[in-house]
Parts: C-alpha cells; structure tokens; sequence
C-alpha cells in the first residue's frame, strides 16, 4: 500500500505540474513567501522540463510570490562572461538551457537571491520568452550610508548605515560583508538625499572606510575629506567585483525578455553574447518605485551586447541608479600575436574580463584594424577555419588560430598592434521610448556598423554623456565604427554634472586612437542627430572625432541655470578630423554664434 501510495501521489504531482503543455511550478514543490531555498527545487524542474522542450511550445508558470534562492542546492555552471570577472564556477538560480520555444512566465514572482549568484542564465536557447518577474539580492553588495554630519575643518564625516546592510567594523575598518563575501570600499557614488540624483561635481569619490569608529549602532565617523557631501547625502559605496550580471545570455536565437525588472545584480543587469535577435519589452533595471529607499541599482551596466548579431530592440524600459550605461553594444577585436602563414594569423582575447567563449565560425566576415590609427587595413576576408589555441575548444580560451579565404595583407603581423573584427556578429539596435535617468558614466554606449535608430527616448541626468559611439583597440578591444545611426526624438535634460571617460559633450563620439595625427581614414560615417530636445546648464553639445558624414538639424537647445556651468570644452560642437559635416535649422536658446560655438580640428 505505501508504494502504490507513493505511485498516486508522484503521478499527481506531475499531473498537476504539467497540463497541456503548461508546467505549473507549483507542482514541483515550489512554494511562494515561505523563505525556503528554493534553488534545488527549481532547478530540478528545469532540468526535467528542459528534456520535454521541442517544437511545440512550453509554458513554464511561477505562481506570485516571493522565492528565495541561495547557492547551496543551485545548478553550478562553468559560463565565461564577457565584460565580467571569470572565477568560475557561478551557482545559478534558474538555468534554462538548450530550451526550445518556451515561454517562462514569473506572473510576479519576486526573485531574491542571497550571496553571490547568477540569477537567470538562458543559453543555447530558441524562441524562449521570460517575462513577468523581478531580480533582486536581500544584501547588495554595494553598501549605502547616508550623510549626518561634516566636519570640513576637521576633515571628519558622520555616517549612518543603510538597515539592510551587513557589516563589521574589524581593524577599525568597515568591512561589508554578506554570505560568502566581504570587501572594504574604497570609493563610491554620491547621491541627493532628495532627488536620487548624483552630486554635482562629484563623480567617483573617496570613502570613509578606514580607521573609523562606530559611535551608535551603525553611526560611524570616519577621517573623509569631501565638501561636497553635505548632511541628507547618500552614498553609495562600491567595491570592484563584478562576477555575474543578472540575466546571462549565450548562444541564443529570438529571445524576448518582457515586464522584468533587474533591482540589483553585482554586475550588468543583462549580459548578452553570442546570441541573435533579442527584443528587450519593458525590461528595466530599476528601484522598487518611488518610495525605495534604496538610490542604486546594477553595480555596471544595465544592458550589455557584446558579439551579437540580427536585431536587437530595446523599447519601453526604464533604466535608474546604475553605474554604468543603459545599453552598450559592441563586438570584440581579437588582437594578432602571431602570422603563421600568409592565411593563417593566431588572435587574442586581450582583457581580463572579456575571454572564453566563441569568438567565430567559418564563413564570418573579418576586417582587420591598426589600433594605433583605427583604420582598416587590407580587404575584407572570410574566416575558413577557426580553432583555440591555448584550450581543447572556445571555453575558456583566449587565442584562436584562424585561417582566412584569402592572403592577409603582409604587414599584418605580430609585429604590429593589428586587431581583427567579425562582421558577422554585429547587430542592427533600436533603442526607444525608454527613461534613462540618475546614473553614473553614461547614459548609453553603440559600436556597430549596423543600422541603429535611438529614439523618443528621456536621458535625464545621466551625470556623463548622454550617448557615446565609441570603437577602442586598445583597453577594453570593443569593436567598431558606427555608419548608419539616426539619433531622433529624444530628450536630454542636465547631462554632464560630472566629469568621467568620454564626457566631452552630451552626445559625445570619440573613438580611441591613439594617433590621431597619422590618421588618414575616418573612423565613424552616416550619423544624423535630429529633432532632438537638449536642456542643459552648460555649453557642449557635440564632440566628434574621426567622421565622415555628420548631420545636425531641427534640435532645439534649450539653456537653464540650474548647475553653474563647468566644463573644459566651452563649444557648442568641437569637431576633431570632421568631414561632410552639417548644422542647419537648429534653435538656441540665447543664440549662436557660429564662429564661437563650432571649433574645428584637422
């Protein structure tokens, strides 16, 4: 009878858990609001679904509710994530993985992750959708503290510790801790304690975490020398680990992404590789609402795309207190160690945060780069055969023997700073309609070749440049030269209350290129910025370095003073190796001058 009892049961289960194609997790056990681990659990299902996923289409329903999910009992997986740190292996919370039309359904579900792990992982996937649930940690591992009071005379700051904060003051030194981490910062972002927006004039800071005294439960002072931070302001205090984001992505094809929202993840909110058309619907990274009394969000980036190919789009989302951009798009330039023969080169994976995993596939279109000049060497090629050369496959590796269609242009070799691009893997963008607000850095970053469309979209103190094209063979090796980019409809309100890389005007386009001097090509072509809306405080606009082709029209430029006005670069547009540029039809508020307002450079 215990048997036969035992059968009825498990056959009940599994028909409660799957009806017509629909797995209700539920029936797994899963439980809302208990405070229970739920990482065993649901990865078990997945495990078990993931074998019944085929043509026909999967829904995957999580009831609403709270789930808690700790390392213990979660999928461990051995990802290597671009743009992230590479200690492995990463315990997951929920692992969809080789996954074929699926929908995942959170209908709500709150998802709150406890020490270091990597949330959602999807990859090798097709036609998979999640939607309708929200990331967050218990203890982020970025601590706030707000502002009691500054002694500017004695250089000594009181500080009052955020409640969720777990923390030890060890050594006279605070250390920020949680379940299997700590760290002692050593900088960090300031916020209005009002406005949630960052201080003027602060960007990265110094932080009171050394030699401090805790004078009342979770009131420290501490030797902290800064001006700026008056009483009522928080800070944000980081340190510089960046092991997962908290969406990954890796090898998969018509992905959508609807109604989530990221409140936390220790690196991007959504790190995209390898992966084909991707459609991002009201995906945002973004406080609890109003009343939050949090003022961070992601640790780096919102969104991150890094080698990805077809269209991604990106509409609807709102994008807060991060510290980084909303959107980066780029591919990666594998660097040339080595000419085995006229067709054969060995490339490398040349940062510490951006390696192992594929890089390309036979047939791939190449074009090879002079990083010191940032111009395209040779013809375009074919990639023929593709191989590792430092690991038995792409996982983990950072050099790749590739064999080429035809002979490599002979200069090309390691005695040089060549990089080689993949065509192949770059994507169309369209970025629109999204809020992006109250963030460090920038507020959104695009390197590809393909068409890309940013537009109706709010950049509302984004604290740097509002929008940056970049290119760089040289630090991070993020491909490429922008040709086709419409930037139209958008609003930009105070960027530029801070100082950091690339922040030479609102919309800034600056490709690193070391020497400019010998440059005889131009690096970005085809950009038109239109029927725009520019509120600012202070003087750049635009900056441009190395196009052909430049279109300014039909924005209006509207002049406040809400910050004293600061920046070095005093031009309305200062232009740098600038050709087939035009500025026509624009209003300014105040006027324009343009013999004073465009600076040009050869």
């Amino acid at each position: 009878m215990k048997l036969n009892s035992v059968l009825t049961l498990l056959f009940i289960a599994l028909f409660t858990a799957c009806k017509g194609g629909v797995y209700d997790l539920s029936g797994y056990g899963l439980k809302p609001d208990t405070g229970e681990n739920a990482s065993p659990l649901i990865a078990k299902a997945l495990q078990e679904i993931a074998v019944k996923a085929n043509s026909d289409t999967l829904r995957i329903l999580l009831p609403k509710g709270r789930y808690d999910f700790y390392p213990e009992g979660a999928s461990e997986r051995e990802y290597f994530i671009s743009n992230h740190d590479q200690d492995n292996p990463k315990p997951v919370g929920l692992a969809f993985e080789n996954m074929k039309n699926v929908i995942f359904d959170g209908q709500g579900a709150e998802l709150i992750f406890h020490g270091r792990m990597l949330p959602v992982s999807l990859v090798g996937s097709e036609n998979c959708t999640l939607k309708n649930f929200s990331i967050d940690f218990e203890n982020p591992h970025i601590s706030q503290v707000k502002v009691l009071a500054n002694d500017t005379v004695g250089g000594m700051i009181t500080y009052e510790v955020a409640p969720w904060v777990e923390y030890e003051i060890r050594d006279s030194n605070f250390v920020a801790k949680g379940k299997g981490w700590e760290h002692v910062s050593s900088s960090g972002i300031a916020f209005e304690g009002d406005t949630k927006r960052l201080v003027y004039r602060t960007s990265d800071i110094a932080v009171g975490t050394r030699k401090v005294q805790e004078i009342a439960p979770r009131k420290i002072v501490a030797p902290w020398n800064n001006r700026k931070l008056i009483p009522g302001t928080v800070v944000a205090m980081r340190g510089h680990g960046r092991p997962t984001p908290g969406i990954f992505m890796y090898h998969d094809t018509n992905t959508t992404l609807e109604n989530i929202q990221v409140h936390y993840a220790e690196g991007m909110g959504l790190l995209a590789q390898m992966s084909e058309n991707i459609t991002l619907d009201k995906f945002s990274v973004c406080l609890r609402g109003k009343d939050d009394p949090r003022y961070f969000t992601t640790q780096a980036d919102a969104t991150h795309f890094s080698g990805c190919k077809g269209l991604i789009r990106s509409v609807g989302g709102l994008y807060e207190g991060m510290m980084d951009d909303a959107i980066n798009v780029h591919g990666t330039y594998l660097k040339v160690q080595k000419r085995v023969d006229d067709k054969t080169l060995v490339g490398e994976y040349m940062h510490g945060q951006s390696y192992g995993f594929e890089w390309g596939r036979p047939g791939d279109a190449v074009q090879f780069i002079d990083s010191k000049t940032m111009e395209i060497l040779g013809e375009q090629n074919k990639v023929t055969a593709i191989e590792a050369a430092d690991k038995p496959d792409d996982h983990g590796a950072k050099q790749f023997r590739i064999t080429f269609e035809k002979p490599v242009d002979p200069a090309i070799c390691e005695a040089g700073t060549y990089g080689i691009e993949n065509l192949e893997w770059t994507p169309e963008v369209y970025f629109a309609d999204n809020m992006i607000r109250n963030n460090r850095a920038r507020g959104s970053l695009f390197s590809t070749p393909k068409k890309t469309v940013v537009e109706n979209n709010v950049f509302d103190h984004t604290s740097g440049t509002a929008i940056l094209l970049c290119g760089d063979c040289n630090g991070w090796f993020e491909t490429g030269a922008c040709h086709d980019v419409l930037i139209r409809n958008n609003k930009f309100i105070n960027a530029l209350t801070n100082q950091f890389q690339f922040t030479n005007a609102v919309i800034s386009i600056y490709p690193e290129i070391p020497d400019l001097k010998d440059q005889k090509k131009y690096f970005h072509s085809g950009i038109v910025i239109e029927d725009n809306e520019f509120e600012t405080f202070d003087m750049p606009i635009l900056y441009a370095k190395s196009v052909d082709g430049l279109v300014f029209r039909d924005n209006v430029i509207k002049q406040n003073h809400d910050y004293p006005a600061f920046h070095w670069n005093n031009h309305r547009f200062f232009f740098q190796r600038v050709v087939n540029a035009e500025i026509k039809d624009n209003r300014f508020e105040g006027g324009f001058d343009a013999e004073k307002d465009i600076r040009s450079e050869e």
